[in-house]
């Protein structure tokens, strides 16, 4: 069945003049003109085809097929509000679970999760290594970190310059693929490549936000196609949750 659409704008201006028997004082209440209260009332006059308000030398009256109906009208908003604490009951959840690459997850993440933790006990996250895109409703993920040109058709907040450097010395390591004569090690990703750098096995170029975080001497500094991400569809994105982890993780 066909449901009617409802006039709420119009019904929620009647409860509120109603209880108050003054369009000035329903106004305040509403934060609009008194005669954007009168014209709501007029329209929703028109469309329920009966007077709902008189002006009485005592003041502003209410009809009795204005009266005939508040009863139930304030039950309804009463029920709208219990629907609408309910649909926020997920936003109190402090467990939140994040996909993101071995590597930026041990040097960046972890210390800026820790730290967000930290200011409240009740915080739960669930990690997940995850360096390819991933569907978000599948995995029930609520942020995605990853190394990308672009947010593709997530929202996306870029994490540092789109830069790479080199760390270490002499022969290269390679982790992106590649080949040639001086390639002296190839690994699976940046982390591995930059730990073999340390270990003096060679230089590596990697994102320099990764190097950076994981404290490392960086030399030639040049632009990258690809940069970090902290990524999520919309409706991850709208959790105040969400939205405050990603302030922690960037301010």
């Amino acid at each position: 069945m066909k449901r009617t659409l409802l006039p709420l704008n119009g019904l929620r201006v009647l409860d509120a003049a109603a209880r108050h028997l003054s369009f000035t004082r329903a106004a305040d209440e509403l934060a609009v003109t008194p005669a954007a209260v009168g014209q709501q009332i007029r329209a929703l006059e028109d469309t329920l085809g009966v007077v709902l308000f008189r002006r009485t030398p005592k003041g502003l009256e209410l009809t009795p097929e204005g009266a005939r109906g508040l009863d139930a009208l304030r039950a309804g908003f009463l029920q709208f509000e219990d629907s609408v604490r309910a649909m926020r009951q997920g936003q109190s959840s402090k467990r939140l679970t994040i996909a993101a690459p071995r590597d930026i997850s041990r040097y960046w993440l972890l210390p800026r999760l820790a730290a967000y933790a930290a200011t409240d006990g009740d915080f739960r996250f669930q990690l997940i290594a995850a360096d390819e895109p991933l569907d978000f409703t599948e995995a029930n993920v609520d942020l995605a970190l990853r190394y990308a040109a672009e947010p593709d058709e997530a929202e996306g907040v870029a994490l540092g310059k789109a830069e790479a450097v080199w760390v270490g010395a002499g022969e290269r390591i390679c982790w992106e693929g590649g080949h040639g004569g001086d390639i002296r090690l190839s690994v699976a990703d940046a982390g591995l490549a930059l730990e073999a750098a340390k270990k003096g096995l060679g230089r590596a170029r990697v994102p320099r936000l990764l190097a950076e975080a994981a404290g490392m001497d960086w030399t030639e500094a040049e632009p990258a196609r690809r940069r970090y991400w902290l990524l999520a569809p919309l409706p991850q994105w709208r959790q105040a949750k969400v939205k405050a982890l990603v302030a922690a993780l960037t301010g």
